[in-house]
Formats: C-alpha cells, sequence, structure tokens
C-alpha cells in the first residue's frame, strides 16, 4: 500500500506507531484494516482541525457584538472558504468509504467492515459539522452587518440631534448678521450677552428635551 503527502505533516504517525510497537491488530490484520486505520487517521484530523473553530467562532462573535469592523466581515469571508475547501475535500471520501461498505469484495473482511461503517459514520459528522459551522458563519455575517448599521444609526442619530440644535441657532444668528441700518437690538447695551444667553438657554433646553425622550 503507498500513501502520498504534500508535506511531512505527521498525519500518519499514530498509524506508523502502532505497526512499529506492534499495538493493536494492525499487524495481524490485511491491507484492508491499514487502508481503514490511515483513512481513520485522516478523518480524525480533520475533527481536531474542525474542534479549534468553536472557542474562534466565540471570541468571534463577542468581538462583533462588542466592536463591529469590517475587518470582521472579511475574517468571515475567509473561515467560508476554508470551510468549502473541507467539504470540497470530504466529500468525495463519503463517497468512496461508503462503496467500500456496500462492497462484497472479498479483498475486505467482514470484521473490516464494521470499522468501515463507523468510519462512514465520523465522515458524516465532519459533513454536518461543516455545514453547521457554514451556517454559524452566515449568522456571525449578518449579526456584524447589523451590528454595523445600527452603530452607524446611532452616530446618525447624534449628528443630527447636533444639527438640530444648531438650526435656531443659526436662525439667531443668521438674523442679526442682516446688514439693515435701523435693528434696534444691536444698539442695546447687553444685546450681546442677551443673544448668547438665549442661544446658550435654547441649546440646553433642546438637549434636555432630547434626553428626557431617549434620542441620545
Amino acid at each position: 500500500m503507498l500513501t502520498f503527502m504534500e508535506d511531512n505533516s505527521g498525519l500518519f504517525d499514530s498509524v506508523r506507531s502502532r505497526i512499529v510497537q506492534g499495538r493493536g491488530h494492525i499487524r495481524d490484520r490485511a491491507a484492508d484494516y491499514l487502508c481503514y486505520a490511515l483513512v481513520d487517521a485522516v478523518v480524525d484530523h480533520y475533527f481536531v482541525a474542525l474542534e479549534q473553530f468553536d472557542d474562534y467562532f466565540e471570541m468571534l462573535d463577542e468581538a462583533i457584538l462588542s466592536k463591529p469592523h469590517s475587518n470582521q466581515i472579511q475574517e468571515i469571508h475567509r473561515l467560508k472558504r476554508e470551510m468549502i475547501v473541507v467539504r470540497r475535500a470530504i466529500w468525495p471520501l463519503r463517497e468512496e468509504i461508503g462503496l467500500l461498505v456496500k462492497s462484497s469484495s472479498p479483498l475486505i473482511e467482514t470484521e473490516t467492515r464494521f470499522y468501515l461503517r463507523d468510519l462512514y459514520d465520523h465522515i458524516i459528522q465532519i459533513i454536518e459539522m461543516v455545514e453547521s459551522y457554514r451556517d454559524i458563519l452566515g449568522s456571525l455575517h449578518d449579526t456584524c452587518l447589523s451590528s454595523m448599521s445600527q452603530r452607524l444609526n446611532e452616530v446618525m442619530k447624534v449628528l443630527t440631534i447636533i444639527a438640530t440644535i444648531f438650526i435656531p441657532l443659526t436662525f439667531i444668528v443668521g438674523v442679526y448678521g442682516m446688514n439693515f441700518a435701523y435693528m434696534p437690538e444691536l444698539r442695546w447695551r447687553w444685546g450681546y450677552f442677551m443673544v448668547w444667553g438665549l442661544m446658550i438657554l435654547i441649546a440646553v433646553g433642546m438637549a434636555v428635551q432630547f434626553k428626557r425622550r431617549n434620542w441620545w
């Protein structure tokens, strides 16, 4: 039996160790069991890799709720692409192991078929995990967009309130900025301070009113 790997990742070290140390039935069984052991090592590797996403998704969810950012959208898209890669890699394995389970070839012992059925169930679990993670990522994507939109709405609300407060102030300044020759208030001794007092009173009054209505 030949195996090909793109790099020396140590994926089959556990199988190699069982052969060298003579643990289990791997030395006593035929090549079909060795094939099962190798594929089982691959599937276990997928389990370990996928389980690491659980904690990361939790951290990402907390980060989105506390401080949503466009970079998080990019990270979610990257994770979605990773899930697609995993699904494309595991799906053919599901088909092949399914064929071996149903095969009536004399090269596969009856006892090995039980192991293959168990392996097939594990592959199905991985596929379900991938689909579940894709749903979670979709939910995180929607949450991030919603949080960013809500934050933008809050900023716009504050800016709108500030602009609303300045509308009457701008009107007052505009009136007294007109160059008419006869404006009695311009000749008042305390006119300047009265205008300032009026504008401050209007601004504070509007701010208090907005606060009472929980508009900011």
